[in-house]
């Protein structure tokens, strides 16, 4: 098997499975890659002595005796432990990466909220200077709830890495191209596709294309998984064999490296004299994937009337509580509207779930105006939301031929908990404060009479 350098300088898997060169296929899989023949042990996890002196060292998601189906770890042939990838740790300040709980009794977060687009910054800003926290929910000391960021991201990290012992990162880019070098491969992303990094993986983050903006999902709690189909059957929705899983790849650096951590909502740092990125070879099903929305098979009503707008969810993570999520990411993306004598955008409503928004690109139906790309809505727990009066007026009034909903794609990070807003949020982030005013328009058309006004 013969290997290739990235520009990063990490070694790479040659030999992939699928279409997609330095990916493997599948949610979930048990992957196994080696970017060096014979790297891999065969027929156990821990020989008494491994091939081309690597040491081996499992890395466990969830507890060793959880479920089959949930269980989730990997086991890593590495060039030095993990344990000599840390040293003494040193607190550092990141003053706008906030974690649940941070409720400020100054800033309300009782209300609807929107933002424009948050400046893309002139300064250099990296994957963990650039992160800016908009809510935060729950409480990540007994791992429940989320964080939602945007991350301003200009330079690449150098010689850095980072990573969450409080959570996975669900990343979604808006603009600019980013690169993910983790322990276990190289991810590279871009804006209409997204990525998901577990709990405890090391990684540095490297501007392909920038400057560089996106948003982010914290999660606390139990890991993403697929939605159940249940009546939809086998098919639709996100499918499988769409995640991409990357192959693996390491670097042998000896130089001057610092790694940052964060823990219980503390930053800490430390210096090695290497890189952690040393992992040669692999097998498990505790790993980073990418996912292109693009692929998302979106299902919904053809006769009347719609669903409710969990038919569009790409990824839950499961609370404990059958049928109610820590977090739902769900995708609003281009799809044919069918439905006849049917009001057609998202109805008004109020929900015990609380809902962040983000704008990928393009309108969203329910608010022609004032949700650009990359901006933000937050409607929270019980606080009633749906179109404003030209969405209502349209939408009543238009002849219901089929149309193609184009050129357009937002997201929504879901959760149970209230989410609250940070200090950025409320002070520092464009906030839209006339945005309440979008419904002020609405007009009573009750007056007593039958028939349709």
């Amino acid at each position: 098997m013969s290997h290739h350098a990235l520009p990063t300088g990490m070694i790479r898997a040659a030999a992939t499975t699928g279409t997609v060169a330095g990916y493997m296929p599948g949610f979930g899989n048990d992957f196994e890659t080696e970017a060096l023949p014979g790297a891999l042990p065969q027929g156990q996890n821990s020989p008494q002595k491994c091939n081309y002196g690597l040491y081996a060292e499992q890395l466990s998601g969830t507890a060793f005796t959880a479920p089959r189906g949930q269980n989730e770890r990997t086991w890593c042939y590495r060039i030095r432990p993990s344990v000599h990838h840390t040293g003494r740790f040193a607190p550092i300040a990141l003053p706008y990466w906030k974690t649940a709980p941070n409720v400020r009794d100054d800033i309300v977060s009782l209300g609807q909220y929107r933002w424009d687009p948050i400046p893309l910054p002139e300064q250099a800003l990296t994957w963990i200077t650039g992160m800016r926290t908009m809510t935060t929910a729950g409480d990540v000391n007994i791992q429940v709830g989320i964080a939602s960021h945007v991350y301003l991201v200009t330079q690449s990290m150098q010689d850095e890495y980072f990573f969450s012992a409080d959570s996975e990162l669900l990343v979604v880019p808006q603009e600019g191209r980013l690169r993910f070098c983790t322990e276990l491969g190289v991810i590279d992303l871009e804006p209409r596709e997204i990525a998901i990094l577990p709990r405890g993986l090391v990684y540095r983050v490297e501007v392909l294309d920038g400057p560089c903006r996106g948003f982010v999902c914290e999660n606390y709690g139990q890991t993403f998984d697929l939605p159940g189909r249940g009546p939809i059957g086998a098919n639709c929705l996100a499918n499988p064999r769409d995640f991409k899983c990357p192959v693996a790849a390491y670097e042998d650096r000896e130089t001057r490296s610092r790694v940052v951590i964060k823990w219980c909502g503390q930053f800490h740092e430390t210096w090695i004299g290497h890189s952690p990125l040393d992992v040669v070879a692999w097998h498990g099903n505790y790993c980073a994937y990418k996912y292109d929305l693009r692929s998302y098979s979106p299902v919904g009503a053809i006769l009347f009337d719609h669903p409710d707008p969990s038919i569009f969810t790409v990824l839950t993570a499961p609370s404990g509580q059958e049928g109610t999520a820590n977090i739902d990411f769900v995708l609003f993306r281009e799809r044919w509207l069918v439905a006849e004598h049917s009001f057609r955008p998202p109805w008004y409503h109020k929900n015990i779930m609380s809902e962040l928004m983000g704008n990928i690109y393009g309108v969203y139906d329910a608010k022609p105006q004032g949700f650009a790309p990359g901006g933000i809505s937050l409607h929270n727990c019980m606080l009633p939301h749906g179109p404003d009066r030209d969405a209502f007026e349209h939408a009543s009034d238009s002849e219901l031929k089929p149309e193609k909903l184009d050129h357009t794609m937002s997201f929504m990070f879901e959760t149970r908990f209230p989410q609250h807003l940070t200090e950025f949020a409320a002070r520092e982030a464009p906030m839209q404060q006339d945005y309440i005013e979008v419904w002020d328009r609405l007009e009573k058309k009750f007056d007593g009479t039958p028939g349709v006004k």
